[in-house]
């Protein structure tokens, strides 16, 4: 499945512009990504990933939690921009996936801010404690409404939801399948939700940022 909804071109052209270069690290774990894992296209890309680290520093974020590990990608991005005295708690159930992740943390110089827990997510929510400054969901689509309102208590008033994937590759247009109608499901569900203020952007796959109030 291509995530791909916006022009290739002029993404190759935002990542001319950007001032940030793509570690030597990162590309390698890509690289092994795309090699060994069955959907590689769920690791976050470098525009999206840049956008992440933004978002993190913008808002000062010092605890960071993520739903959805895969083999880490995104959690670079995040253990990079929080501070030296900060936290990514990065909670997956996939045992093969996770393993490639933590061989890159282990490089990497901020890789002592990450805390990985294996096991079912919604198991880990219920034992993690608040506040956390940013939540970013990115994990299975059917229980996306679970996640989010299982993870809206640990989240600080004014702390920011980031949630992939919610134009699921132009889907949400014709849905089919049970992940079609899961985001767009739980599109609406966040329309509805008086407790936050919203946008969507088109990056890559489309991605919600949820502020709450």
């Amino acid at each position: 499945m291509s995530l791909q909804i916006i022009n290739q071109e002029i993404e190759e052209y935002c990542l001319k512009l950007m001032h940030e270069e793509e570690s030597a690290l990162l590309k390698e774990l890509s690289k092994e990504t795309y090699e060994k894992m069955q959907d590689p296209q769920m690791q976050v890309g470098r525009l999206e990933g840049s956008l992440l680290r933004f978002l993190t520093r913008l808002i000062f974020a010092k605890r960071v939690l993520e739903i959805g590990t895969f083999t880490g990608h995104s959690t670079h991005y995040f253990a990079e921009a929080v501070p030296s005295d900060g936290e990514v708690v990065t909670l997956d159930i996939d045992a093969v996936a996770t393993e490639i992740a933590k061989r890159y943390w282990s490089r990497a110089p901020y890789g002592h801010k990450i805390r990985l827990i294996l096991g079912d997510a919604q198991v880990s929510l219920k034992e993690l404690r608040p506040p956390f400054d940013l939540i970013f969901i990115d994990a299975d689509k059917e229980n996306y409404i679970q996640y989010y309102e299982s993870a809206f208590p640990l989240l600080r008033r004014g702390g920011l939801f980031i949630v992939d994937n919610v134009l699921w590759s132009g889907k949400v247009l014709d849905p089919k399948d049970v992940s079609d109608h899961a985001i767009c499901k739980f599109n609406l569900h966040i329309q509805k939700d008086p407790r936050i203020e919203s946008h969507l952007l088109t990056v890559r796959d489309g991605i919600y940022l949820l502020r709450k109030l």
